[in-house]
């Protein structure tokens, strides 16, 4: 997969960019506020129908535009095709070639995309919100049906709600209410367990060779509440039916709070070092080695799956960690031949990525421009 041209319309602060992306890095050098992560999130919200930073769909359109418009040429599989999204009146329509688009399986048609942020490197440290969040970008990443599941499962869990703080209900009522939970829900957790029982070992095996400890690293996801039901073995009809019997037993308690308690949007991943949990007792550094060893996991897990490299978004990531692991992420990226795109305060910290043809590119109160590997670095950095 490789994108051959990218044209941004009233993108947030973007008003038009228009480029043909570096086969390996392409790199946007601003400073802060500047619109180099809108550039990122353009390229995101093109290739996954959903913003890569929380917020309505309206605020995704420039001010005073009326709509906005992120267009992807890509390479797949020898043939070229054309996707676009546009975002208009809060709501968002996705096109291939083209023509509206009949399914999300028809706008995907194989283009992936794995985006690794700041807000990333404080998953382990943060609540379990953000670890479920980071845990299904990946799992839509590998099984982009994943979108679709969730969002039928994020329908069947707001009319629940809904009927819980609606009154009086009857038994039986809810009770259908459950069952179309219960099956939703179980969707939900096979793409999680099947994702974790891929990406899992590759991710302890990275952190190994970058943690800097001899301590193991393990990453694991096993839903809160289910009874005794054997996670790893059990199919969806089992799972939903674990899941229907948690929804009854905890109905009283549902009703007299006024909201589901049990399901997917109340599980966490559990991340540990030495069998010990990372949030409480790995340092920072470990914290961000045990983030970076997912990532590269992430990466390497969909080239098996897929056979071929998503495309690599990296929002100044760089500054946030400590050189000798920044080094190991840009050695990395450039021995894997993967398309990246790299958005950097200062250029000195990603030149491990660049190569000849290297596109940079100069991000200043949302002008993109291309610019030359010397004018691309930091005032105070020789040439």
């Amino acid at each position: 997969m490789r994108l051959l041209a990218l044209h941004v319309q009233d993108f947030r602060n973007l008003g038009q960019v228009t480029l043909a992306p570096s086969p390996h890095a392409s790199i946007a050098v601003g400073q802060n506020g500047q619109g180099k992560t809108n550039l990122l999130e353009a390229l995101y919200f093109l290739a996954t129908l959903k913003p890569l930073r929380a917020g309505r769909l309206s605020e995704l359109v420039r001010w005073g535009a009326q709509s906005a418009r992120v267009t992807g040429r890509f390479l797949l599989k020898g043939a070229e095709r054309e996707i676009s999204v546009e975002v208009a009146g809060g709501v968002r329509q996705a096109f291939v070639d083209g023509k509206k688009a009949a399914s999300l399986e028809e706008y995907f048609g194989g283009v992936s995309v794995v985006a690794f942020t700041p807000d990333d490197l404080e998953v382990v440290k943060g609540g379990p919100d953000a670890r479920r969040a980071f845990l299904d970008r990946a799992v839509f990443n590998r099984f982009p049906a994943f979108l679709r599941e969730s969002r039928e499962y994020g329908r069947a869990l707001k009319n629940r709600n809904r009927l819980l703080r609606s009154g009086p209900v009857d038994a039986a009522y809810l009770d259908a209410y459950d069952e179309t939970l219960a099956k939703a829900g179980a969707r939900v957790y096979a793409r999680r367990r099947a994702l974790m029982a891929e990406l899992a070992p590759r991710a302890q095996a990275t952190f190994a060779s970058i943690g800097r400890t001899p301590e193991p690293a393990a990453y694991g996801y096993h839903p809160a509440h289910l009874g005794d039901v054997d996670f790893p073995g059990a199919d969806e009809a089992a799972l939903a039916v674990a899941l229907r019997e948690a929804l009854a037993a905890r109905s009283r308690r549902d009703l007299d709070r006024g909201f589901t308690s049990v399901g997917p949007h109340a599980d966490d991943v559990t991340v540990t070092l030495g069998a010990r949990s990372a949030r409480a007792y790995a340092s920072q550094g470990q914290q961000r080695a045990l983030v970076l060893g997912w990532k590269i996991a992430e990466i390497e897990n969909l080239e098996a799956a897929m056979g071929f490299l998503p495309l690599l978004l990296l929002d100044d990531v760089s500054s946030e960690l400590d050189p000798e692991r920044n080094t190991y992420l840009m050695n990395y990226l450039a021995a894997s031949g993967a398309q990246v795109f790299l958005s950097t305060t200062d250029a000195g910290l990603v030149r491990g990525a660049a190569a000849q043809d290297t596109l940079w590119l100069g991000v200043r109160t949302g002008e993109v421009t291309n610019v030359t590997p010397e004018q691309a670095q930091p005032a105070d950095e020789p040439a």
